[in-house]
């Protein structure tokens, strides 16, 4: 047995030409359900019905004609697989038969076929003139080889035939990759007695069941499925290609409109800026110009946007290029969704596309490595359109929803496509916070890395007398990355690389030196002498400068440098223990301490054979790095801890 199709078929056409009447003749389903819509006797708003040839399931989506309601058109015209030209044979093609096809063409339809409508109310001959000029009008489209199908709804004329050829149609039409993530554009929102909100939309990709969670866009609102109905029917689940009716439980149906969107958590983000493939329509009045506002139709959402193009002041019609589109109000999309623009006043479709950058940041015209990386976007292969997602990610988290949402991949291909990349040695593991470890493209890090390297060689240049440079002041001349330890990976992976010399506080070029004296290297050697032999008695910072004589205002420097060298470890204010000697001085604590005791100011004086000048800062600096607790006046052991080769750092 052969599986269910589900695909979406709609209407297009002028006002009055037929439609409602030929989907009732196909379905037996009335979709004019407003009040309005029976008095006026116009189609106002969209209406659905469903029809099954064989294995075949279309959902119809009825849309209306009239000129101003081309906004409730687009909202439903942009979920559907096929399309149903309509054209009545005692009126033949009208303005609004031409506006509804390049909607269609501008959707990026692939599938349809066109009806006559009426062919009651004309002879023969008619007929075929009424035929040429709508062949005269699909020449160059999506329907220009489909076929011509002479109906009359009131007799039932080629009724019969008509089905035959859209089950003909749908069997053999292409079905679009499906995401393998839930998606549905919501059309209606109400609230049904004794079951409370239910939204009605065409499902654009995954499968949705009973129980799930779904989060609400742009709201950003968790919500749980209580229920589902298919054309009136309740079912456990839904997939691609149907329409349906959702019973949602955690929001209120006035919170819920036309235009927002239901999808699996983590799968979609909103945003006020889109990249996008754009082409001026053929039948276009006038061109879409640069800077200009406008009227954006994706989904079932119309929102207004202003249009930057990225190498012209404006697009003739017929003309594609590049571009982002600035929302006025937030939206969610994915890669390869289609769009429509229109002017508002005077009304008019003036161009359509395709989404490429669904969450995308405003690209100047001069920056062409951004550009290129929208154009990439465009590429048939998916690896190449992977890898330029990546590289927008640049260091941001990412997720394999957010590449499928990014790149237009099904979901169930990305872990296949992320293999492909990082055996290609594309894609890097490198730490990007203090506990997160992303992939990141490898193009990315050595960016990263190049402006590591010129942020040390300017901290360098602006203190010539500094040997290395303190990790926490390269992070801080690239706080645009917002990550310490990813500075601190950076560094660690050109130490590898043999590009720079990395310390566990510091970092300096390979082969740099610091520019000093020969006299100020002289006066640095004794310092380092005189700590060491110091112990626990280090010299003042007035004994060092007397010491120093005529170079007595360079001291502090030199003292800093050998704190950055880690030679010497600050004790606080001016005083200073030799790196070794602070060693010494954690050992010596620690084996006296290790037996849970404690110990006085006077007791670590005489364990350290100095003052208590000398030994109250010391005690202070033990509590600050973590190795003692005072207790009154004793201190004991902070914690069971191995005893350090190296001073903690302070």
């Amino acid at each position: 047995m052969a599986p269910i199709r589900n695909l979406v078929l709609g209407t297009a056409g002028h006002i009055d030409h037929g439609k409602t009447a030929l989907v009732h003749a196909l379905t037996g389903v009335d979709t004019d359900r407003l009040p309005a819509e029976k008095e006026r006797g116009i189609t106002i708003d969209l209406g659905f019905a469903a029809l099954e040839l064989g294995d075949l399931r279309l959902a119809l989506i009825d849309v209306p004609g009239h000129e101003r309601f081309v906004r409730n058109m687009l909202a439903g015209a942009s979920g559907i697989d096929l399309a149903m030209l309509v054209v009545a044979a005692d009126d033949s093609v009208m303005p609004q038969t031409r506006e509804h096809l390049e909607i269609l063409n501008l959707l990026g339809l692939k599938g349809g076929l066109i009806v006559l409508t009426k062919c009651d109310l004309a002879d023969e001959s008619w007929l075929d003139l009424v035929e040429d000029d709508v062949r005269s009008l699909v020449r160059g489209t999506f329907l220009e080889n489909a076929p011509i199908l002479r109906t009359a709804a009131t007799t039932g004329r080629g009724i019969d035939e008509l089905k035959r050829s859209l089950q003909t149609l749908g069997e053999n039409a292409p079905i679009a990759a499906d995401a393998g993530l839930f998606r549905m554009a919501v059309d209606r929102s109400f609230s049904v007695q004794g079951h409370g909100t239910v939204v009605t939309g065409t499902v654009a990709s995954g499968v949705l069941a009973v129980g799930d969670e779904l989060v609400v866009w742009p709201l950003d609102r968790p919500v749980r499925v209580r229920g589902i109905q298919r054309h009136d029917r309740p079912v456990e689940s839904i997939s691609r290609g149907t329409r349906a009716a959702i019973n949602l439980g955690g929001i209120r149906h006035a919170e819920i409109v036309r235009g927002n969107v239901l999808a699996t958590p983590g799968y979609l983000t909103s945003t006020r800026i889109v990249s996008i493939d754009i082409q001026a329509s053929l039948e276009a009045p006038r061109p879409l110009r640069h800077r200009a506002r406008y009227r954006l139709h994706i989904g079932s959402a119309e929102v207004a946007a202003s249009l930057a193009l990225f190498d012209r002041r404006e697009l003739a019609p017929g003309e594609s290029t590049l571009g982002q589109l600035f929302l006025a109000e937030p939206i969610v999309t994915v890669h390869g969704e289609p769009f429509v623009v229109r002017e508002e006043s005077p009304p008019a479709t003036l161009g359509g596309g395709r989404i490429l950058q669904p969450a995308a940041r405003r690209i100047r015209r001069r920056d062409s490595v951004a550009i290129d990386r929208v154009r990439r976007l465009q590429d048939r292969d998916p690896l190449s359109r992977a890898v330029a997602a990546l590289s927008a990610y640049a260091i941001h988290p990412w997720t394999e929803a957010t590449l499928a949402r990014d790149t237009g991949i099904p979901n169930a291909e990305i872990p296949a496509i992320l293999s492909k990349i990082h055996h290609s040695g594309l894609l890097v593991e490198l730490a990007t916070g203090p506990r997160r470890t992303s992939r990141v493209l490898a193009e990315v890090v050595a960016d990263l890395e190049d402006r590591t390297l010129r942020a040390i060689a300017r901290l360098h240049a602006s203190k010539p007398r500094q040997s290395t440079i303190p990790r926490n002041q390269v992070a801080a001349a690239l706080a645009d990355l917002q990550s310490e330890a990813l500075v601190s990976a950076l560094i660690d992976r050109l130490d590898i690389q043999k590009r720079v010399v990395a310390m566990p506080r510091s970092v300096a070029l390979v082969g740099h030196t610091p520019r000093l004296s020969q006299g100020e290297r002289r006066l640095m050697e004794e310092i380092v002498e005189l700590y060491r032999g110091s112990a626990f008695n280090p010299p003042e910072l007035d004994a060092l400068s007397e010491r120093a004589g005529p170079r007595s205002s360079v001291v502090p420097e030199l003292l800093a440098i050998l704190v950055e060298e880690e030679k010497l470890v600050p004790l606080g204010g001016s005083l200073y223990l030799d790196f070794e000697i602070a060693g010494e001085l954690v050992k010596r604590v620690t084996d006296r301490l290790a037996e849970g005791g404690t110990i006085t100011m006077s007791e670590l004086r005489d364990l350290l054979g100095t003052t208590r000048k000398f030994a109250v800062p010391i005690g202070e600096y033990l509590d600050r790095i973590g190795v003692t607790k005072r207790e009154g006046d004793a201190r004991r052991l902070a914690r069971t801890r191995d005893i350090p080769t190296d001073p903690p750092k302070p």
